[in-house]
């Protein structure tokens, strides 16, 4: 069914200042622009669709619409992030070349599992980096961490959690 996936896709301010973190400071290639002259709907647009590649052959991709109104805004870690793994040691080094820029990197951020660091790009989205750590297929399997009962508890006593 699902063999994987192929890309995310986000809107963007502008085409060149995201190549610029995408591509120079995280390290993911320009792949493919699409230029988009007309919807399937009919309507008339002057769009480019750009694709970043993973190593693991997905993509990243972005949209810059200056014909469509969008409102961009600083998104809360906890409303949409993109995680993207790295080596523990690409980690560090990541986090430094991101103060060096002037990227600011929250983090490291220790979550049992896997250790993060998190960057804005220049749309306002938050670009998490992560690498696991050695319990992290563990950690991740239903079998040893009742992730359904968990969730089932939850359901039972969230209401109780808001005023």
């Amino acid at each position: 069914m699902i063999k994987g996936l192929h890309h995310n896709a986000y809107r963007c301010r502008d085409s060149e200042e995201t190549r610029k973190f995408y591509e120079d400071f995280l390290g993911l290639p320009l792949s493919g622009t699409l230029e988009i002259k007309e919807t399937k709907s009919g309507r008339k647009t002057d769009t480019l669709h750009t694709f970043y590649r993973l190593d693991d052959g997905s993509f990243l991709a972005f949209f810059e619409a200056p014909d469509m109104p969008f409102e961009f805004k600083n998104q809360h870690d906890y409303d949409l992030h993109i995680a993207l793994e790295v080596t523990p040691e690409n980690l560090h080094r990541m986090f430094e070349k991101g103060k060096k820029e002037g990227k600011n990197p929250r983090g490291i951020s220790d979550h049992t599992f896997i250790d993060s660091i998190y960057f804005r790009d220049p749309n306002g989205y938050v670009i998490e980096l992560t690498a696991k750590r050695p319990n992290h297929d563990e950690a991740m399997d239903p079998a040893h961490n009742r992730a359904r009962a968990k969730l089932d508890s939850w359901q039972q006593r969230k209401s109780t959690l808001v005023a």
